[in-house]
Order: C-alpha cells, then sequence, then structure tokens
C-alpha cells in the first residue's frame, strides 16, 4: 500500500511540473532575470525577505528601520511589472501547494478530528 501511496506522489509532482501555473512561473523568473538590474531588485527584495523571517523565527525584534527598508523596496518592485508578476504567480502557486497539503491531510484530520470548544479533556 505505501508504494501506492509514494506513485501517487510522483504522480502528482508530475502534475506540478507540467502545470501551466508552473510553466507561467517559469517564464515570469526567465524574464525577470533576463534583466540584470530587475534580477538584482528582485534578490535584494527576496534577501530582505528572508532576513526578516529568520530574525522572525529567533524570535528578535524587527526594527522600525527594516520595516521601512522592505516597504520601501516593495513600492519600488511594485512598479516592476515583470516582478510584480512573478511575485503574484509565486503566490498563486502557493496557494496551490497549500490546497493539496490540506486535500492530503484531510485522512488524518477526519481519523483524530477536528478540535472544538465543546471537546474537553
Amino acid at each position: 500500500m505505501a508504494g501506492n501511496l509514494y506513485d501517487a506522489a510522483y504522480n502528482l509532482e508530475k502534475a506540478i511540473r507540467h502545470s501551466e501555473e508552473l510553466e507561467r512561473l517559469r517564464k515570469l523568473y526567465a524574464e525577470v532575470n533576463s534583466d540584470d538590474s530587475t534580477r538584482r531588485m528582485f534578490e535584494n527584495f527576496r534577501n530582505s525577505q528572508m532576513r526578516l523571517q529568520e530574525k522572525q523565527m529567533a524570535g528578535q525584534e524587527i526594527t522600525e528601520a527594516e520595516v521601512q527598508q522592505i516597504q520601501n523596496t516593495i513600492e519600488v518592485i511594485r512598479h516592476n511589472k515583470s516582478i510584480s508578476q512573478l511575485i503574484e504567480a509565486e503566490q498563486r502557486m502557493s496557494l496551490i501547494i497549500t490546497e493539496l497539503n490540506k486535500i492530503i491531510m484531510k485522512p488524518l484530520e477526519e481519523l483524530y478530528g477536528v478540535p472544538n470548544e465543546n471537546n474537553h479533556v
């Protein structure tokens, strides 16, 4: 039975790999990377975003200057059509993965039930 689960997972991987959403993401990513200034702008945005996420995960406080810096970066990239479209496509792909995860986890949720206020230990 486990083999069937892995087969299903690999089939899902193939479906994602050949999806219109991933193809759009690939094209937009290539477009952003084809222009040096756009690529650098996107990389700076990603690096800033990752630094802030790492600080949050480490429980460190994010300074007002860091918030202002990321807001300034977002304002600049908002005016870049290629980057804006890429970010939108990334968000769409992330939403799809989240929805797929919900579907995959449904049997476990049904098994354990959804905790609610009426269930007291």
